[in-house]
């Protein structure tokens, strides 16, 4: 007992641990602010975008495919590990062993390249999010800073990232509690004692930098809607079933479209960004315009029970993230399922009139983003927590369930996992050590050479 005391004490007293922690809290505060700027930034983006559809709307057409060829080619040329969404890179790093792939993933240069290209994605009118990229963003970040501090390989490879991640969620949302699950439920599938207290500290932090820059704010406003324990609850299986298919069909599209589009994505990366430019600005015609952007504004005025989506709007929406996201350009696809969803519980709540709308909104939208990321418990409380409705747990709960069961059946694998095999390149394997005793021993110089 008194060598473990004077263990602690030498830990406690320690310049290299302070250093070390000191190091650490700057990084999860430059997580706060990284996804606090990153977030006002790209709703500057995506909101110009849409005056500018408004006011000139042949203009807005063309911007797509013409602004993704660009976007594309800045991709490609200078940061080629921070397109799509950013979550399959920092689960990706997660198990490679080598320093130098990780390191290419988990840069401060890709992490500033993901901010600049997701901004001008949305700036384009692309059907993108900013959540996905700020986890790959405090990855980064925080094992970037972690290298710098020299810590242990382990804390770097499981812990910081782990943190990173769960920051970056958390100061995008403003749900702590979702942050700190979604790092234990998809990026890590599990949970190690080793990392819990930096993924909490991390979390706080970051969290706390986040507000004091952005303010004490719901995602999604406030709705107070709820079931009551009668028919109300047919919306329940409803709602999951339905939103589970799709969003699993979603995933397979997604993750096989993107394995099957690879060789034509080497050979013509621009000609892709460009058909994938003029689906968007397609889809974005025959909607209206509603499909460009993240689609936050409409889900929002969906939840709040202030606006209501044509029922084309869900097919639309999900077509645009597709091609979004096949473009090969920075951007994620959270904010955009969650729109999508709303919209699909928007369509439903005419099958039940009795029942109140902007809770079957709610369901919709858990039913979608479950079926697409299967993160179940993560799933519902980031949507309890966007929405501040604890009334609606239990339902959101069963609803959760039954969409991440649905889901499975259409795409065995989670998205994020299938995505994330693209990045884990194994080293070249070293060529076989030689045998002395095999190799033919060489002709001796002494050796008189043979006759003509």
């Amino acid at each position: 007992m008194y060598r473990h005391l004077r263990h602690t004490q030498r830990r406690l007293f320690s310049l290299r641990h302070w250093r070390v922690r000191l190091v650490f809290w700057l990084g999860a505060l430059l997580v706060g602010a990284a996804a606090a700027g990153f977030a006002l930034i790209a709703t500057f983006a995506d909101q110009t975008f849409h005056r500018l559809s408004e006011t000139a709307p042949y203009a807005a057409l063309l911007l797509p495919p013409l602004g993704l060829i660009g976007v594309a080619w800045l991709t490609r040329r200078y940061f080629p590990e921070a397109g799509g969404s950013g979550i399959p890179q920092a689960i990706a790093a997660l198990s490679i062993k080598q320093e130098q792939p990780r390191n290419r993933l988990l840069s401060l240069r890709i992490a500033a390249g993901k901010i600049l290209l997701t901004t001008l994605g949305l700036g384009c009118g692309a059907s993108i999010g900013r959540e996905g990229p700020t986890v790959h963003i405090g990855a980064a970040i925080m094992s970037s800073l972690g290298r710098l501090a020299r810590f242990p390989p382990q804390a770097l490879e499981r812990g910081l990232i782990l943190a990173g991640g769960a920051g970056g969620i958390a100061a995008a949302f403003n749900t702590p509690l979702a942050g700190i699950l979604f790092a234990v439920e998809e990026m890590s599938r599990s949970f190690e004692e080793r990392s819990n207290g930096t993924i909490l500290v991390t979390v706080l932090l970051a969290g706390v930098t986040a507000l004091s820059i952005l303010g004490n704010y719901s995602y999604f406003g406030s709705t107070n809607a709820a079931l009551s324990f009668s028919s109300d609850w047919l919306a329940v299986p409803a709602c999951g079933i339905i939103g589970g298919l799709l969003g699993g069909a979603f995933s397979a599209v997604l993750v096989h479209g993107t394995r099957r589009i690879v060789p034509f994505a080497k050979r013509r990366p621009f000609a892709l960004a460009a058909l994938c430019g003029l689906g968007i600005s397609l889809f974005g015609l025959l909607s209206g315009g509603l499909t460009f952007g993240t689609g936050y504004q409409e889900a929002s005025r969906v939840v709040t029970g202030t606006d209501n989506l044509p029922a084309s709007y869900t097919l639309l929406k999900m077509l645009a993230t597709l091609a979004s996201y096949l473009s090969g350009i920075p951007g994620g696809i959270f904010a955009p399922s969650l729109a999508t969803g709303a919209a699909l519980g928007s369509s439903l709540a005419s099958w039940f009139p009795s029942t109140p709308g902007e809770a079957i909104v709610i369901l919709g939208m858990l039913a979608y983003f479950t079926g697409v990321v299967q993160t179940p418990i993560t799933a519902f409380v980031i949507i309890m927590e966007m929405t501040r409705n604890q009334t609606m747990l239990l339902p959101l709960i069963a609803t959760a369930l039954i969409a991440y069961s649905v889901s499975r059946l259409v795409c065995p694998e989670p998205i994020y996992r299938a995505l994330a095999k693209s990045f884990l390149r194994e080293p070249a394997p070293a060529p076989p050590a030689s045998d002395p005793a095999r190799e033919p021993r060489p002709e001796s110089s002494n050796k008189s050479p043979p006759p003509p």
